[in-house]
């Protein structure tokens, strides 16, 4: 299976790399001391509270990030719409974790910083947060996946008025029948050198005679114990029970 640009995001050192410049950033914050927080206690403990904030913050924005974006990927949403939710939602828990940490430190915080200023201050760190951070990331990663793409392979095989979006590859005796969102057209060869030939599409075989495309997915067709995959453009693949396991180990059903 091809690796997609959220499953980039998603990897040990990934994680690793988002949450040691989050510690680096909050070290410099609590050297700088932003909020009033520069006369609440000597240079360590800003510092080492500034970090654990920063840290928290890139934690709770980091997995709603990863959760949110294949999500949105598949229902087509634009970034600029669900990115400003998430930045709201993901402040709440943020904000309450970082007041619980200040007024053990800092007893009398809380009388002089109400909640809502409080929500407004994680509010700015998480939208700084995605937008100095995690949008390079997600464009670093992305156009990581625009070069997997570069070879067009199978698709050079694809009459110009298909497209080049593909849905899923179907067998039929020694042709391949491919289905786009263009629509559908039988091309002579065998499945097995299509998926060969594929490049930078992220998808599985799910049957010996289909493969499909993981952005094409919609959702999951129960049958009594048969299962299909409900496919862009009103299109359903079988799973055969030989690879059921497969595909949970992916994560699509």
């Amino acid at each position: 299976m091809t690796q997609n640009a959220a499953d980039r995001l998603n990897t040990p050192r990934a994680w690793a790399v988002d949450l040691a410049a989050c510690a680096l950033t909050g070290a410099v914050l609590g050297a700088v001391g932003p909020f009033g927080s520069f006369f609440n206690d000597g240079l360590a403990v800003r510092i080492g509270y500034w970090t654990a904030v920063l840290v928290i913050s890139g934690a709770v924005c980091g997995a709603a990030i990863r959760w949110a974006w294949p999500r949105m990927r598949r229902r087509r949403v634009s970034m600029r719409f669900w990115l400003p939710m998430l930045i709201v939602v993901a402040s709440g828990p943020t904000a309450v974790i970082s007041r619980i940490i200040a007024v053990v430190l800092w007893p009398g915080i809380r009388q002089r910083v109400g909640w809502v200023e409080w929500y407004g201050q994680a509010l700015l760190i998480g939208a700084v947060y995605v937008a100095l951070y995690a949008l390079l990331r997600m464009r670093t990663s992305s156009t990581a996946t625009r070069a997997d793409q570069g070879d067009p392979g199978f698709a050079r095989t694809l009459p110009a008025g298909l497209g080049r979006d593909l849905i899923c590859l179907q067998m039929e005796d020694h042709y391949v029948r491919v289905h786009t969102t263009r629509g559908s057209q039988l091309v002579l060869m065998s499945l097995s050198q299509a998926v060969s030939a594929l490049k930078g599409v992220e998808g599985l075989q799910t049957h010996r005679s289909w493969w499909v495309a993981r952005a094409a997915i919609v959702g999951v067709v129960e049958d009594g114990r048969n299962l299909r995959l409900a496919l862009t453009g009103g299109l359903t693949a079988p799973v055969s029970r030989a690879r059921v396991a497969n595909l949970r180990a992916a994560g699509w059903l």
